[in-house]
């Protein structure tokens, strides 16, 4: 019988949910990636079986698996997840990754009510949908959710008021959660900040990164963040390591939100 423990990770094919879809098949567990994005989700099916072999999974005949799903459709996320239990058979985490990832929408008088609608639907009503319809299954195996926020929660530059208020709402549905589906489930938050993301992205879209030395600098642990750093964190909650830890945001940033900056 196979005990690895499922994963499912919304937005897990390119990114910061890449990362983490590698960085916890390496660990050990199963992988289910949602994503809407399907060509995006069959090269990473294809790649990531090739660096982190089956066999990593100790019994496992599918380490990774891939499901075409939009967040922002009930009805597919309620599919999406009974399809993960019954290829499964259980769920032991969810990670709301899902995410429309540019803030700079324009200035808030040309900010369209559409516009603002599909950055809340996707990344804020997508996480209740799939924490809803996850609940249950979780519940039965002591699981965990991890609701993927932002700095940008907690600071702000112009013309970003809708993925802010997205981010923001993240934070706050994640301590209700952690109130509401306690003790049986714990609920955390992850808030990354600059994480440099241009190498994970379908094969299509990606591209060498390019820092300089000044965007290495200003971060006081002395570099960029990677899709890595946040899959160690979001590693560690999944951990049983991590059970006196609920309704919490992390800030992953390099030091950035702690930083006091004067302009000159």
């Amino acid at each position: 019988m196979n005990n690895a423990r499922v994963i499912y990770i919304t937005g897990g094919a390119q990114g910061v949910g890449r990362g983490m879809a590698l960085g916890l098949m390496s660990r050990g567990y199963r992988v289910v990636i949602a994503d809407h994005d399907r060509e995006a989700g069959e090269a990473c099916l294809e790649e990531l079986c090739k660096e982190v072999p089956r066999q990593a999974v100790p019994g496992a005949s599918e380490a990774l698996s891939f499901q075409q799903v939009d967040v922002t459709d009930e009805d597919q996320v309620k599919a999406s997840l009974e399809a993960t239990l019954a290829q499964y058979g259980r769920l032991d985490g969810v990670i709301n990754n899902a995410a429309l990832a540019d803030p700079f929408l324009g200035p808030i008088e040309s900010l369209t009510l559409e516009t603002w609608h599909k950055v809340l639907d996707t990344n804020l009503t997508g996480a209740f949908l799939t924490t809803k319809h996850a609940a249950r299954a979780l519940r039965e195996r002591r699981g965990s959710i991890i609701n993927i926020a932002s700095s940008r929660a907690l600071q702000s530059e112009p013309d970003t008021e809708a993925y802010a208020a997205s981010k923001g709402g993240i934070v706050a549905l994640t301590h209700a959660l952690a109130m509401s589906l306690g003790p049986a489930i714990r609920v955390n938050a992850i808030s990354p900040g600059w994480i440099e993301v241009s190498e994970w992205q379908k094969p299509s879209r990606r591209q060498a990164a390019e820092l300089s030395a000044g965007d290495h600098a200003q971060h006081p642990a002395g570099r960029v963040g990677e899709p890595q750093d946040i899959a160690s964190m979001a590693a560690f909650l999944l951990s049983d390591e991590a059970g006196f830890i609920t309704g919490q945001n992390f800030v992953v940033d390099g030091g950035m939100t702690r930083k006091m900056i004067y302009a000159d």
